[in-house]
């Protein structure tokens, strides 16, 4: 099966075709590994583990869904109490608008002139009164007075609330003063109330009060009952919300455990197990890193397991040879003298053996490299006259490089001294063998070319590797360490060893190292 990511990456268990025996598979949704042609367990049998209860509790995909179920549980309360808010702001603000709008007209009513006679009203505040409460009528909820000095002459109400007009002007009165403009909240058996109140003066003296209130109880009513409905609706939505979430998360997560599983079925003898990757999110990134990983350490263990297979043979023949001639050892002095002298070489062989594998063991330690900055036309001078001792050959330098360059001088010889005695091994006395250097473009580059057999195509990745032995399994001396001694030196100082060789024209064998030292080595 195949568990989908929210971008459409999925990842699923894939096995290499080698292997014979029956394919894993694994369920995402149930993250349980089953063989192939079983049906996975059901849900419910996972449950009668124990502990299970408290791992769902406790696991990732209860803490995504935990983590969405407040953010939106906290974002829809707090877009409620936003909204309510506002819809009380709006109210309070076309409350505003109705009282200064029904004020307005009373003073452009005032500063008119009276429409029977076209002359101004004057001091006749009955007859402005009159005229206004003719051609107005009050709103909904909404409730206009008009007082005489302290009495009441006119009020009209909108709608059909049952406001006594007395009992609002006396609160109104009680409020502020009616001699001057006021404004506030009053409270009267009906509900509270916003009001406004406007003096209506002539000569410097008040001679009438107008005054307009709104009640709006309703319309907080519906406001209530708006935002009720609205949470109940909202109430459904976070519900689906989280279903939703709850499987979203689920097939989200699928691949993770997956991923789990397929580690958990990772063995030091089966590493073939990948998980297959589709698309290019996060979690496919995870997967085919972790491909990666497995694959870097199926490589590893193979060749331990080669190293360790191919050392044990290697060790085996002198061993057997050395307990074959001490059981057969005799009294004869002469004799005597033959067989320890070949049981000494023997014994040689293995500690050339042991060393070198030392040495390829130690090549993974920080500490393998000691660098130090290297002259290059003197390390030439002494590479050159160390490889001159050692078999009877035609050396002769080629090239000297010029420069300086961070690296452990000790292992550079020790990697160019290994390469010339290979070249030695496969040439003959007098054969011309050149050693040379060189300084370019960031690298340094230390070479032997010899002038015997070469190296055929199909076996110049092979030498190199631990053991090896060249023209078809045909071995001179020593236990096919060297090459890759030489590798681990250059791999080391952050390089590379290349070969250029064709058959029966000689090999070049190029040591390269970057000039300015091992990657990652501390400046």
């Amino acid at each position: 099966m195949m568990g989908p990511t929210t971008d459409g990456a999925s990842v699923q268990p894939l096995h290499s075709p080698r292997r014979s025996e029956r394919a894993e598979l694994y369920d995402p949704m149930t993250a349980a590994k089953v063989d192939a042609g079983e049906t996975p367990s059901a849900p419910g049998d996972r449950r009668e583990r124990p502990g299970w209860v408290s791992q769902r509790l406790s696991g990732t995909r209860t803490r995504i869904f935990a983590v969405f179920a407040l953010l939106a549980a906290a974002s829809t309360a707090l877009s409620l109490v936003l909204l309510h808010q506002i819809l009380l702001a709006r109210l309070d603000e076309e409350i505003t608008r109705n009282l200064t709008q029904e004020v307005s007209e009373f003073r452009r009513l005032v500063s008119g002139n009276d429409p029977v006679t076209g002359e101004p009203f004057g001091t006749d505040v009955r007859r402005i009164f009159d005229v206004y409460f003719a051609r107005n009528v009050p709103h909904e909820e909404e409730i206009v007075l008009a007082a005489v000095g302290p009495r009441l002459y006119k009020a009209a109400r909108g709608g059909e609330d049952e406001y006594v007009p007395g009992e609002v002007l006396r609160a109104i009165a009680l409020e502020s003063p009616l001699e001057g403009p006021g404004s506030g909240t009053i409270e009267t058996s009906t509900g509270s109330a916003r009001y406004l109140s406007v003096p209506v003066s002539a000569g410097g003296r008040t001679l009438a009060t107008f005054a307009v209130a709104i009640f709006p109880e309703d319309d907080r009513a519906e406001i209530v009952d708006a935002i009720t409905a609205a949470a109940q609706v909202w109430g459904v939505v976070l519900l689906l919300a989280f279903v939703v979430a709850w499987v979203g998360a689920g097939r989200v997560l699928a691949p993770l455990r997956l991923l789990r599983d397929t580690a958990r079925s990772i063995t030091e003898r089966d590493l073939r197990g990948r998980i297959a990757v589709s698309g290019s999110d996060e979690v496919a990134q995870l997967a085919q890193t972790f491909n990666e990983m497995l694959d870097r350490l199926e490589a590893g263990f193979g060749a331990q397991r080669r190293f360790l297979d191919d050392a044990s043979h290697e060790l085996k023949t002198p061993i057997t040879i050395v307990r074959g001639h001490l059981e057969l050892l005799s009294d004869e002095p002469e004799e005597r003298r033959e067989t320890v002298a070949l049981l000494t070489d023997e014994l040689d062989r293995m500690s050339r053996i042991v060393n070198d594998l030392l040495v390829l063991a130690k090549a993974e330690q920080p500490d393998f490299l000691q660098v130090e900055v290297v002259d290059v036309e003197a390390l030439t001078a002494e590479l050159h006259a160390k490889v001159s001792a050692l078999e009877r050959r035609e050396w002769h330098l080629e090239s000297t490089g010029r420069g300086t360059i961070r690296a452990d001088r000790q292992r550079l010889t020790q990697a160019v001294v290994q390469l010339a005695q290979n070249a030695a091994k496969y040439t003959e006395d007098d054969d011309p063998i050149a050693v040379g250097t060189f300084v370019a473009d960031g690298e340094a580059r230390l070479w032997i070319r010899d002038s015997g057999p070469g190296v055929p195509p199909e076996e110049q990745d092979e030498i190199f590797e631990r053991f090896a032995r060249g023209s078809r399994g045909r071995r001179l001396e020593g236990a096919g360490l060297g090459l890759s001694i030489v590798q681990a030196i250059a791999r080391a100082h952050g390089g590379r060893v290349e070969l250029h060789s064709r058959t029966g024209a000689g090999a070049t064998f190029t040591l390269v190292v970057p000039v300015g030292g091992p990657r990652g080595e501390p400046r």
